[in-house]
């Protein structure tokens, strides 16, 4: 898993680099679709929606971003969170996952 840690009220996002499944090479994702979403629980029905924007497709970079009217209207606590790739076959990848923790603002 990979823990992130999300400031409440703020622009946020984080950049992912995708390896192949040797771990030593970046996965081009040329022709990949991807979608990440983060929920209060693994059950929970509602969840908030990041957006997914593909910075380098051939040295696999990724970026998961929130706007911060969305970050605002989130409750301080921990959420859990995936990003799934589909290739260009239709084949559906977790490829990250792991725990959001929203922090409160003072400003």
């Amino acid at each position: 898993p990979l823990n992130l840690l999300l400031e409440r009220g703020t622009d946020w996002d984080a950049t992912f680099n995708i390896q192949n499944e040797d771990n030593t090479t970046p996965l081009n994702l040329t022709g990949y679709t991807a979608e990440a979403k983060m929920k209060k629980s693994y059950y929970s029905s509602t969840s908030t929606n990041f957006v997914v924007t593909f910075e380098d497709r051939y040295n696999g970079i990724l970026k998961i971003s929130l706007a911060n009217a969305t970050t605002a209207s989130l409750d301080p606590r921990r959420y859990v969170y995936d990003i799934v790739l589909t290739s260009p076959q239709s084949i559906k990848t977790r490829v990250i996952e792991g725990i959001v923790e929203v922090t409160p603002g003072v400003t």
